[in-house]
């Protein structure tokens, strides 16, 4: 078959295997910041824009994950050196490869209101996102490679009376425009998307909102380093809230031999609507990861916990939990094999 019809069962069976996810997906999270009420804000954005994930091949010239071209699995080469390839690839988040991120974020303790609005309310509930992030590049030329990663949380959000809120939601898709570099750096930048598709309106914003986003990842010997950058804000739709928010993800990877690695890779959001610069995330943790294969399947996983530094008042209250704790298995997807 060729390569186009390869590629193409590739896609439509990432997308059927995420609507398989849904009905299970729906109690799930990540970092915090909260709803929307009639008279108190909740910023989910910390929760929906997940941690970044792709993947890329073994180069006899260069690093790994550094030239954009299509991540492969090299025939004849050992298991644990395949493993550990990957390992390093599915690091750069703008690599040449599809892949399916599932990543599952708690955060305990959590307290769904501040006690001005709910004299009741405690640190007593457990806030939950899965964000399902299908990653899909398209190679445009020798010298373009766009990267298309989408991000589909399903909340499962503490509510009133010590009840839930589980729904989807608002979906956000980015373009990453990556030109073909030599040497150890990758760059990509490109536009970012909220599309106002929450289930539950307490979840939703009910703005559509845009910005630029960019990734810088520097990958030599055992590292990967780098971060990703964007801002939003709304420009149309019904919500009564203007939207103008920030993220910084820094992340560095160190890798260790059979696939092992140890990571961190905190998400840092500031919500410039937020009075008296109060509406910061400062997350601090890391965590450990390996590549292994399930049968001819690679798969990436990770488990990591993060202390939230600084959290965003509602209210002069802080609503989430100090700790959040992040699950996540990445399916890869690389030519060859």
């Amino acid at each position: 078959m060729g390569p186009l019809f390869r590629r193409s069962l590739r896609f439509i069976g990432l997308l059927s295997f995420a609507a398989l996810l849904v009905p299970s997906a729906a109690e799930a999270q990540e970092q915090p910041r909260f709803l929307i009420d009639e008279t108190v804000e909740f910023d989910f954005t910390p929760l929906v824009l997940g941690e970044l994930e792709v993947a890329q091949a073994p180069s006899d010239s260069q690093e790994p994950g550094t030239d954009n071209q299509p991540v492969t699995v090299t025939p004849g080469e050992s298991a644990s050196a395949e493993d550990a390839s990957l390992a390093k690839a599915a690091q750069n988040p703008i690599a040449s490869l599809i892949s399916l991120p599932i990543q599952w974020n708690s955060t305990p303790n959590s307290q769904w209101a501040p006690n001005v609005l709910d004299p009741r309310a405690k640190h007593n509930q457990t806030q939950n996102v899965v964000n399902v992030q299908p990653v899909v590049p398209f190679k445009v030329s020798d010298g373009l490679t766009l990267v298309t990663r989408t991000i589909v949380p399903f909340i499962s959000q503490p509510w009133a009376r010590g009840t839930n809120i589980q729904a989807m939601g608002d979906i956000n898709p980015s373009v990453f425009f990556v030109p073909t570099l030599k040497g150890n750096f990758t760059v990509g930048v490109g536009p970012t998307l909220i599309i106002p598709s929450a289930t539950d309106s307490r979840l939703a914003s009910g703005r559509w909102s845009a910005g630029p986003t960019g990734v810088l990842v520097y990958s030599k010997g055992k590292v990967v380093a780098g971060g990703l950058i964007n801002n939003v804000w709304s420009f149309a739709g019904g919500g009564k809230n203007d939207v103008n928010k920030m993220l910084i993800q820094p992340f560095l990877n160190y890798n260790l031999p059979k696939g092992w690695y140890l990571t961190s890779s905190p998400i840092i959001t500031a919500n410039w609507m937020n009075e008296d610069n109060k509406g910061w995330m400062v997350p601090v943790g890391a965590g450990v990861g390996r590549v292994f294969k399930l049968g001819t399947q690679p798969i990436n996983t990770s488990l990591s916990a993060y202390y939230n530094l600084v959290k965003p008042e509602i209210a002069g209250e802080t609503l989430a939990g100090d700790w959040t704790f992040r699950l996540q298995a990445q399916f890869l997807f690389p030519t060859g094999g």
